[in-house]
């Protein structure tokens, strides 16, 4: 028996040995990086309010709202029924966002298991019987031989200490994976709501720049039967007929163009909502039906590297090299074990748990390792270069993301003023169309003069569509530059109505 105070000051050094078991752990501590020391995100100051074009869809005010949050469902201010239901079936059905989804399931369970592996001892049971010959020479008996049975059972038990962190840092490491894999989750759902978004107003900008050019087709078509019949009475060349047949035939090839197009917009809207396209319904948008939003939220920029997706992946990765870097370290380090077992061996299994048959053993190791040909520092060395490497790729998504909210911001600048001027010289051409036409169906106007601004109106029209079109393209920019607002979201990322066979891989034991 210890004397209490030996006993008292055993328990102290105990502790102390826990602690500092507890609080050493090799490698560099993760330091979350600085966001960059900025107060805007354009080179110039930006108007507070854009240009407006009224009458013209996409042409409403818009105006920035700074330090505004971003609603988790940004799209359904362009006030789409349509469009909200595109974007609900592929949240439950697009097969990409499934497989990001499944890719972090796997990783938590990664997690799961190395602090399973790393943090608790190893625990099985065994047993066994043995039927064995044994010479009599084997006791100092000149002759004869022994048969007999062996069984045997014992628990084991090992236990690696923890003394210099790497089981803490090695965990700390898949974490930071996970983490990985849960911000390419959020970016895979941001990518999938904005295509959509940015596909169907495409697929909007085609239709009605194809019905534009079927309506400017449909004029030509009419002045080269004008033409025809003016030629067979001599009061127009040849060459004024087979002109006028040239621009019609070109608008038929931008015609087939914009049919081609638009097929391709829907196969792709039909793709992304996890469909083949001969089986998707995909519905008609029209651009004079989607609602531009008039508030743009602009996030205070230290906040943008906390709210885009990609960043924080990269910054995940960032700690994982890190942690990496303690493992590395931590494997040049002494290795300290426990292992025990406890048991039973009897001749017959009657007798194997009798008062007579009990085993055990307990024991503890340390390996130190002195020479592996280099390979252990050249480990260490390539998870710091790792680590170099991931901070690196750290600083370009920065740069990147605020590269494409100032492209955001100045797209939204400039796209105003372009719709507001495109606007203007369509109304301008179509104007000066039917004056032209007039005057050359009374005779004083040049039949040159009504190509002249057939082809303009032409251009006119097709570019103030564009313009439109790239106006609600770029609103839709601005919100996923920002990074979606995914913060605010309540549910999952994918949303599947039914996941087949989700538990066969499941078993009912811990293993």
């Amino acid at each position: 028996m210890f004397p209490p105070k030996v006993l008292s000051q055993s328990r102290y050094l105990a502790l102390v040995f826990a602690g500092c078991l507890s609080a050493c752990a090799v490698g560099p501590d993760f330091k979350q990086p600085d966001a960059p020391k900025t107060s805007s995100y354009t080179e110039t100051t930006l108007s507070k309010k854009l240009t407006t074009a009224p009458g013209v869809p996409g042409g409403t005010e818009q105006e920035f709202e700074e330090g505004a949050d971003i609603e988790a469902g940004w799209w359904e201010l362009y006030k789409s029924p349509e469009l909200d239901l595109l974007i609900k079936k592929a949240l439950q059905q697009n097969p990409n966002l499934g497989a990001a989804d499944a890719a972090l399931r796997a990783a938590q369970e990664n997690v799961s298991a190395q602090i399973g592996g790393q943090y608790f001892p190893a625990i099985s049971a065994g047993g066994g019987v043995a039927r064995q010959l044994q010479p009599s020479a084997l006791y100092g008996l000149p002759y004869g031989s022994d048969t007999y049975n062996l069984y045997n059972t014992s628990v084991n038990v090992t236990y690696k200490l923890d003394v210099f962190g790497g089981a803490r840092r090695a965990v700390e490491g898949v974490r930071a994976q996970a983490e990985v894999a849960q911000f390419q989750l959020e970016g895979a759902y941001l990518s999938l709501t904005s295509n959509i978004v940015t596909s169907a107003i495409q697929e909007a900008a085609l239709r009605e720049q194809m019905q534009a050019t079927e309506e400017i087709l449909k004029a030509q078509t009419n002045l080269a039967e004008v033409t025809e019949k003016q030629l067979a009475i001599g009061t127009v060349s040849k060459v004024d007929v087979t002109s006028q047949r040239t621009l019609v035939s070109n608008s038929q090839v931008d015609l087939f163009n914009y049919e081609r197009n638009l097929a391709f917009a829907r196969n792709q809207l039909a793709v992304l909502i996890g469909e083949v396209p001969s089986n998707a319904s995909i519905t008609k948008f029209d651009l004079g039906k989607l609602q531009l939003p008039q508030k743009l939220p602009l996030s205070v920029p230290s906040n943008l590297v906390r709210q885009r997706p990609d960043v924080r992946a990269a910054e995940a990765q960032l700690k994982a090299q890190n942690a990496f870097v303690g493992v590395a370290t931590a494997n040049l380090l002494p290795q300290f074990n426990i292992t025990g077992s406890i048991g039973s061996a009897a001749l017959t299994s009657a007798n194997l748990f009798g008062p007579n048959s009990s085993l055990w053993s307990i024991g503890g190791g340390i390996l130190q390792p002195l020479f592996q040909g280099g390979q252990l520092l050249a480990q260490r060395r390539g998870a710091i270069a790792n680590y170099e490497q991931a901070a690196f790729q750290y600083q370009a998504t920065v740069l990147k993301a605020f590269q494409e909210v100032a492209n955001a911001l100045r797209a939204l600048e400039t796209g105003a003023q372009a719709l507001k001027a495109a606007s203007d010289a369509e109304r301008f051409a179509n104007e000066t169309l039917d004056l032209v036409q007039q005057q050359y169906k009374l005779g004083t106007a040049s039949y040159l003069a009504v190509l002249y601004y057939q082809n303009q109106y032409q251009l006119a029209k097709v570019k103030s569509v564009s313009a439109q079109a790239t106006r609600f393209s770029d609103t839709a920019a601005l919100f996923v530059a920002l990074g979606g607002g995914w913060w605010n979201r309540t549910g999952p990322a994918f949303q599947p109505k039914d996941i087949a066979n989700k538990d066969q891989n499941e078993t009912s034991g811990n293993n």
